[in-house]
């Protein structure tokens, strides 16, 4: 499998790390939290193959980035975007993310709009306030508590977390490498859902003029918020695929680049 090339673009907030594969039209992938742009090591060479140039970032304090400093919000991951679209000399791109990704990717396609050509949402999260409580007292307790522990305790509870979600469907070595980009990040382990759960991607969605596509899976834990996302914009493109979960990239990535690659296809 072909490796992407990395390198640094001056951000924002420092460095920014990314990599790219492939030549044609170019496509910015941002990752869900808490990952690194290795999530989509599967999907690079699959875009490669169709003909666009992929372009993974690390969000600042994730993987080889710089942190911001202080708790992020979707809108400084978003800030980022046009700093490696510059150092790239790319004019405009499309831009893609999953998850947490898919929030920054909407913020970039309303703040940015003359640098963003299209959007992709691969399981934009439509967080209300029951969620949001919810996190407060549930997940985030969780994440400020994932502190280094006796005989890796820590690294054995991401791996069993990751391992549940993906019932079977990924590599023991591939879910190794969720607990590496898990927590090789600069930031807090916690930055990044935090930040999700706090941004609220209602009047985003309706601000975006972008062709977009809301990309899915059946098996995805949020697959009810797409559906969500497609009530409110039913102008939107739609592709649902079927099974799979949170890492839908890695369980099917020539499905996953092809919904892509279709969509793309119809934007003038």
């Amino acid at each position: 499998m072909p490796l992407p090339r990395r390198g640094y673009a001056d951000g924002p907030f420092g460095q920014i790390h990314y990599r790219r594969l492939g030549s044609g039209a170019p496509i910015v992938l941002l990752h869900q939290a808490p990952m690194t742009s290795n999530q989509f090591d599967f999907v690079y060479p699959e875009l490669a193959a169709r003909g666009f140039e992929a372009i993974g970032i690390d969000m600042p304090g994730f993987g080889m980035s710089d942190e911001v400093g202080g708790a992020p919000t979707v809108e400084d991951y978003a800030a980022v975007v046009p700093a490696v679209l510059d150092a790239l000399g790319i004019a405009t791109a499309t831009v893609g993310g999953h998850h947490t990704g898919a929030l920054v990717s909407a913020e970039a396609a309303v703040r940015f709009p003359d640098r963003v050509r299209a959007v992709v949402l691969n399981g934009p999260a439509l967080f209300d306030d029951a969620d949001r409580a919810g996190f407060q007292t549930g997940l985030h307790q969780r994440e400020l508590g994932l502190v280094p522990a006796p005989g890796a305790a820590h690294m054995v509870d991401i791996f069993n977390t990751r391992d549940r979600l993906a019932a079977g469907t990924v590599s023991v070595d591939r879910l190794s490498e969720y607990v590496v980009q898990a927590l090789v990040g600069q930031s807090p382990y916690w930055h990044g859902h935090h930040a999700a759960f706090h941004y609220r991607m209602e009047p985003t969605l309706l601000a975006i003029r972008q062709p977009t596509l809301i990309l899915t899976n059946t098996g995805d834990m949020i697959h009810d918020h797409a559906h969500r996302a497609r009530a409110l914009r039913p102008d939107f493109a739609w592709h649902s695929l079927e099974g799979g979960g949170i890492d839908i990239v890695d369980q099917q990535p020539a499905a996953w680049a092809d919904a892509v690659a279709a969509f793309l296809a119809s934007v003038p």
